[in-house]
């Protein structure tokens, strides 16, 4: 065998799981128990579920730290909203606000018919009310205001809502007297500026959120207009997609009940799984029990270790709900090295030896496994995402519950079950039964109550067929010099796939996939990407410190800056909104008028702010009005309908305003979720180098060979690239649900490396061919259980009408396969040809 072993930690090891077995052998009942009453104990936890739910979108899907929440505190802080002087681009929060949008059946919606329909609902949607201790408000007393009039959508304002007038006036696009209707009407065929026809419009309500009260009653009227407007989807000329403020939220969480339903089939499955891959045909040697009850193992450990956190009270985000969904399939996993450890032992041994074997033998395997894999998700904390923070935390510590239930809890079923086969009793009946076939017998007779064969050469149970054909059949062919010449050229088309999807592949979550697939804000979703992608977010850009304005070299450098900002080929140059530009403009028309001195410029803003009231939003005058502490302007940003589109508008609007010699800052509420695409591939690729690194010390610890280690080292790379790469071509963003998954791959590749490398090595087996043969027989059959079982335990996922839990499958599934393969195909083919005779 090739020397260099460094077994100064395996060794303790099996020695200290040897004890273990025996210990669980002699005290079986009390490791079957114990764990039971843990479970229900701290099961109860759950109890307080509620508190530790975590489903706010910003502060589970955006980055802790995230440049623009500091961004927004300065904007809030300096520019409070006017609810009396209401206007759209001056929110620092999306505000609260109902929408829908109309899209014509026909080519134009710009008709009588149409917009007759249109203000049927605008009428329907004002006259709803809501009662709050006895008294009614309605939408007149909610709605957020301008000019002493309740907010409207700028296209039932140019009308003046008349049906009659939407024909006879000639609408100029984007502006119409002044008037924005870019994000209004959509779908436009222009004739230079005017519009010929138009497919949609959008029609928006925004409502007061002064204090307390006023969001309460803003959600409870809310709500009533989501009820009512679900009844208007389909009228004679148009087709509505409807939309809120708490839509997005209120949807997002519906997501849990989803999930729910699809535990039992896992487990079912799971179950179904076990007991058929463990099922024997020998009454006695048959594992039905052992299966059932390794799985129910796991669902203790996911018990106990989501009650102990909710006892603790770690926050529950819902993309936690697909951990136990793995864990399953990790302690399963498990559960079959252990039973394939304990199938070798010698059945005339006693229960104590043979345990204290198949524990030493399992001890390497399932503690390399159980360490990575808890590794990969506590390093995972490390990311700024709070979901994959819960994720790590509830999954990691289960993890380790899970291994502990396995050597504890399942270890004291294969206890009670050897005492049953040692007793040659019945698996379902438990009465003893005959061990030699008698002639004459029947069939049915001899496989129902004659049982309890071995291998007589061994002293160990019978290998399972597929075992057999793994040494006998697969292995062979698999080392057949051409089969190894397919192996490789495949091998070399999937890395060449892999690394085209990775350079491809795109960034950041989409909020619209944070909704279930039935759910109305997808039509919308969909109806505001058709219609409406031209004009994006109108974006603050603020002077963070107070400076001269009324100095002409000031006011200079402010233009240039925004001039800068008005040539991004992702900026509409003729849709700014500066108050320092209107109002100098305004005072360069008045010949009585100066503002080149600092009180002049200041004390002539009250008369300014007469003419447009709504600057006022725009400038924060200090108290004692002896300086403009900060203010604001507006630029218009065009064509950002990806995310790289808005992960590039975001840095070139950022890189500028820090380039700028006057101090700037740009913001909208969605830059909160842009900033997701600022830190996700960092972060990704700090977890994955962390955990990397942390796997490899792992194998060189832990695996007493360091060949062994760099075979494990050239798996997980070359699995996570092909996880990476083909995320791109199943639709899948690198994202905060999908990075936890890259790091966790890491885990899995050494799952199912770690066993056939290192039994490849250490095999006494002549030639490399006869050792990788030797490997796939010792380990195959476990490793494809192991792959199977995961499988299955997240498979109900894929049927989920969620993106959350759909993503988190595909990924897994792509893990797993590419994991399995590595193990069973690609490794035992790659390792002939680096490998020297062993030696004495």
């Amino acid at each position: 065998m090739d020397s260099c072993n460094t077994d100064c930690i395996e060794k303790p090891l099996r020695l200290a799981f040897a004890m273990l077995g025996r210990c669980v052998a002699r005290h079986s009942l009390w490791f079957a128990g114990i764990p039971i009453v843990i479970s229900v104990i701290l099961g109860s936890g759950f109890m307080n579920f509620k508190k530790t739910e975590a489903n706010d979108i910003e502060e589970q899907f955006t980055p802790t730290s995230g440049r623009a929440k500091v961004e927004r505190s300065f904007v809030r802080q300096h520019f409070p909203i006017d609810f009396a002087e209401f206007s759209v681009a001056r929110l620092f929060t999306d505000g609260a606000f109902v929408s829908f949008v109309a899209v014509a059946k026909e080519s134009n919606i710009l008709t009588k018919k149409a917009f007759e329909e249109i203000l049927e609902l605008d009428k329907m949607v004002k006259n709803l009310k809501v009662t709050y201790n006895d008294t009614e408000y309605d939408f007149m007393t909610l709605c957020a205001k301008f000019a002493g009039s309740c907010y409207a959508s700028p296209i039932l304002s140019i009308i003046n809502h008349k049906a009659d007038l939407v024909e006879s006036i000639v609408f100029e696009y984007p502006l119409h007297n002044n008037s924005f209707i870019g994000t209004a009407v959509g779908g436009v065929e222009l004739d230079g500026f005017k519009v010929k026809k138009a497919r949609a419009v959008r029609i928006e309500y925004h409502l007061r959120e002064d204090d307390e009260k006023f969001e309460k009653l803003t959600r409870m009227w809310i709500q009533t207009f989501l009820n009512k407007i679900s009844k208007s989807s389909d009228l004679k000329w148009i087709k509505i997609s409807h939309f809120s403020s708490i839509s997005r939220q209120d949807e997002f969480e519906g997501n849990a009940k989803i999930i729910i339903p699809l535990f039992s089939v896992t487990y079912f499955l799971t179950i179904t799984f076990s007991i058929v891959s463990c099922m024997r045909l020998d009454c006695v040697r048959n594992k039905v029990w052992v299966a059932t009850l390794g799985v129910l193992s796991t669902g203790l450990a996911v018990l106990t270790g989501f009650g102990l956190l909710v006892y603790c009270k770690v926050s529950f985000a819902i993309n936690t709900a697909n951990a136990p969904f793995l864990i399953l399939g990790i302690g399963v996993d498990n559960m079959f090295i252990m039973l394939a450890s304990w199938q070798k032992t010698n059945v005339d041994d006693g229960i104590e030896e043979r345990m204290g074997i198949a524990y030493s033998d399992a001890a390497t395997s399932i503690t390399i496994t159980t360490l990575t894999d808890i590794l990969a998700f506590y390093i995972g904390i490390m990311t700024p995402f709070p979901s994959v923070q819960s994720f790590c935390v509830y999954t990691g510590t289960t993890v380790l519950l899970s291994f502990i239930y396995n050597i504890t809890f399942f270890g004291a079923i294969l206890v009670l079950n050897g005492k049953r086969e040692a007793a040659n009793r019945h698996w379902l009946t438990f009465r003893k039964v005959e061990s030699e076939h008698l002639p004459g017998e029947s069939k049915c007779y001899g496989m129902c109550c004659v049982g309890g064969a071995y291998n007589e050469e061994t002293g160990a149970e019978i290998e399972h067929p597929i075992s057999l054909f793994m040494n006998d059949r697969f292995g062979p062919f698999l080392t057949n010099r051409w089969t190894k010449g397919v192996v490789v050229v495949l091998y070399v088309g999937y890395l060449a796939g892999s690394f085209y999807g990775c350079f491809h592949l795109k960034e950041g979550i989409d909020i619209r996939n944070l909704a279930n697939d039935y759910s109305y804000v997808i039509k919308f979703y969909d109806d505001e990407g058709k219609y409406f992608s031209k004009y994006g977010p109108r974006v603050m850009v603020s002077v963070t410190q107070p400076v001269n304005y009324w100095d002409s070299n000031i006011q200079n450098e402010i233009e240039n800056c925004m001039q800068e900002f008005e040539n991004l080929s992702y900026v509409d140059d003729d849709l700014s909104e500066s108050w320092l530009r209107t109002y100098v403009g305004i005072a360069n028309q008045m010949p009585n008028v100066s503002i080149k001195s600092k009180h002049e410029f200041i004390d002539t803003l009250d008369d300014f702010f007469n003419i447009i009231p709504t600057y006022k939003q725009d400038i924060d005058i200090s108290v004692d009005k002896e300086s403009i502490e900060a203010s604001r302007f507006f630029i218009q940003t065009i064509y950002i309908n990806n995310s790289t589109a808005e992960k590039n508008m975001l840095i070139k609007l950022r890189k500028l305003a820090d380039e700028c010699s006057i101090p700037l800052q740009v913001f909208h509420p969605a830059f909160i979720y842009y900033d997701q695409y600022l830190v996700i591939i960092s972060s990704t690729v700090q977890n994955i180098g962390v955990a990397a690194g942390a796997m490899l010390l792992i194998a060189i610890l832990m695996i007493p060979n360091p060949i062994c280690s760099i075979w494990v080292t050239f798996a997980i790379a070359s699995v996570l690239v092909g996880v990476a790469g083909f995320m791109t071509f199943w639709g899948v963003n690198l994202d905060s649900i999908s990075m936890i998954n890259l790091v966790i791959c890491i885990g899995f590749s050494v799952d199912f490396t770690a066993h056939i490398s290192y039994a490849f090595v250490s095999s006494e087996k002549e030639t490399a061919n006869e050792r990788s043969i030797d490997a796939l027989y010792r380990l195959g059959y476990p490793i494809i259980q192991g792959a199977l079982s995961t499988i299955m335990g997240v498979i109900t996922l894929s049927a989920a009408a969620s993106y959350i839990f759909r993503t988190f499958f595909k990924i897994m599934f792509l893990v797993i396969t590419f994991g399995a393969i590595h193990g069973v195909v690609l490794m035992p083919v790659f390792m002939t040809f680096f490998s020297r005779k062993p030696t004495e």
